[in-house]
């Protein structure tokens, strides 16, 4: 977490502890002494999501979690995390992460396939071809630690990795990235990696992936300069939004080009 507001840092892992419980903006304000409006606003600031998206999405990312891990009915997963109606609980599941409740659940039996076919796909490097197009969003990323797997990267259009990305790739070794014919729009580009060694579930609920975000949204318009992106691949802080889009149906995406 950067050092900025601590006293959003202590209602971040206060969030973190009491995510089974009720948890209202009046709450949440009052742990870090601020009226509601002052607190979401310096809230909005420092995450890029409102403390009900924050919340909302951390309580998405468990209900991932208890898909996987319990044999609890998808009515009573929508139970465990508040959501009362199952219709808008497996609606915005599916929004947020990119499949049902349901085919989420049955996901993990294809994660090794889709990681072997991904290794016998090494040598393909189209995102890296020379272009002349408009509207390109370009640049680097780097890690600390050497890449035994692949990079997904994308451009979404909310702070946090949920739904499909506008634009997305894949990259088997670091360094170069690039988007061309980008639409006009505001962006937010994150990265995720993925080493061949991870299990189904570590891929499925990544808690502990390393991943990138670049420090500023990516505004692209006609005529306007598009300045190059540096990201580096880091570990979870406790302030980064949950990666709740399903990375193995982007590694799908990726190896049928569907993006």
């Amino acid at each position: 977490m950067n050092n900025e507001y601590p006293e959003i840092d202590e209602v971040i892992a206060y969030i973190h502890k009491h995510l089974d419980d009720d948890l209202p903006l009046s709450r949440l304000a009052h742990q870090a002494a601020y009226s509601p409006y002052h607190f979401s606003r310096i809230f909005k600031e420092k995450t890029g999501l409102s403390p009900y998206q924050y919340v909302s999405s951390l309580k998405l990312q468990r209900a991932k979690s208890l898909l996987l891990n319990t044999n609890l009915t998808v009515r009573d997963v929508s139970m465990e995390i508040d959501q009362q109606s199952l219709g808008t609980f497996t609606t915005r599941f599916t929004e947020r992460v990119g499949m049902t409740p349901t085919q989420f659940r049955k996901s993990s039996s294809q994660v090794p396939t889709y990681l072997q076919s991904l290794k016998c796909h090494k040598d393909s490097t189209e995102q890296l071809i020379i272009s002349t197009s408009q509207n390109n969003v370009e640049g680097t990323i780097e890690a600390d630690v050497p890449l035994h797997g692949v990079i997904l990267i994308g451009l979404f259009t909310k702070p946090i990795p949920q739904g499909l990305p506008q634009y997305g790739t894949l990259l088997y070794s670091l360094g170069q990235f690039k988007f061309t014919d980008v639409r006009p729009g505001i962006y937010y580009l994150m990265a995720a990696a993925i080493f061949w060694e991870m299990k189904a579930n570590e891929i499925l609920v990544p808690h502990q992936t390393l991943r990138a975000k670049a420090n500023q949204p990516i505004k692209v318009g006609a005529g306007m300069k598009i300045p190059k992106q540096h990201l580096t691949l880091r570990g979870p802080l406790l302030d980064d939004p949950p990666i709740l889009i399903s990375l193995p149906l982007l590694m799908k995406n990726y190896l049928t080009r569907t993006y």
